[in-house]
């Protein structure tokens, strides 16, 4: 079993905000407030793995009432750095069962955070707690990739997602347990005197939209919209990513 407090530690943290960069960039960072804030409206929102705050603290800025799940000691403490308790309030704790109180009008799980979630029954009980976070007709969001099973050549297990200078992120599947391993390889003179190269592991189960869409249904919620992106863009059969709302029945 991963140990996630090891996996997402103080290094990780020290390292994670990218401010103005990649994840952090406008770019990525507009369209998703705008939409989580129109699904919010008038009502209270809870992020579940909350991380360092990249979504909550602009999401707090433009007028949401924020509280957080987070298992990472380290995140937390990174959040903190940068906006107090009284402002967006963090309950420490697992996404499937850690509790931040009811009635929340928007529960929501970014960048593929529920593949943290290595087993198909964690999955359900964080469809679950979700389900008893939010008031009857609030809605679950979740921004999750679609497995690029198409690009496995036959009798090989992994695929190059990035080749870029410096960095290059190479995916190992394991198709009986939909697990995979994604590898994060950056080398080149930036790294310390000594080191060729620096190797990051993390693990994920990869859901198919059909396999989280039952597990929506199994938990009281039902597909509402599904897009391929945050500006709300049509997902087809090529898409690499979804953001699917989900509404409480």
């Amino acid at each position: 079993m991963v140990n996630q407090q090891q996996l997402w530690d103080h290094h990780v943290a020290k390292g994670y905000d990218t401010p103005g960069e990649g994840m952090f960039s406008p770019e990525v960072l507009r369209p998703t407030i705008e939409v989580l804030s129109k699904l919010a409206g008038d009502g209270p929102a809870v992020e579940f793995a909350i991380g360092t705050g990249r979504v909550a603290i602009p999401l707090v800025e433009a007028g949401v009432q924020v509280t957080g799940v987070e298992l990472s000691h380290a995140m937390i403490s990174r959040l903190r750095e940068k906006v107090g308790e009284e402002r967006i309030p963090v309950v420490q704790g697992d996404m499937t069962d850690a509790s931040a109180g009811e009635d929340f009008s928007l529960a929501f799980l970014v960048f593929n955070t529920i593949s943290n979630l290595l087993t198909q029954d964690e999955q359900v009980r964080c469809f679950q707690n979700a389900a008893r976070h939010l008031a009857p007709g609030g809605r679950f969001v979740i921004e999750l990739w679609v497995p690029q099973l198409r690009s496995l050549p036959p009798g090989h297990g992994a695929t190059v997602e990035v080749s870029q200078p410096g960095y290059l992120l190479v995916d190992t599947y394991d198709v009986l347990r939909q697990h995979v391993v994604s590898h994060h390889v950056q080398f080149g003179p930036e790294l310390s005197e000594g080191r060729d190269a620096k190797i990051a592991r993390t693990p994920h189960r990869y859901i198919w939209p059909s396999e989280l869409d039952l597990m929506a249904r199994l938990t009281g919620f039902e597909l509402e919209s599904r897009w391929a992106d945050w500006d709300r863009s049509e997902f087809t059969a090529d898409s690499r990513s979804h953001v699917s709302v989900y509404r409480k029945d």
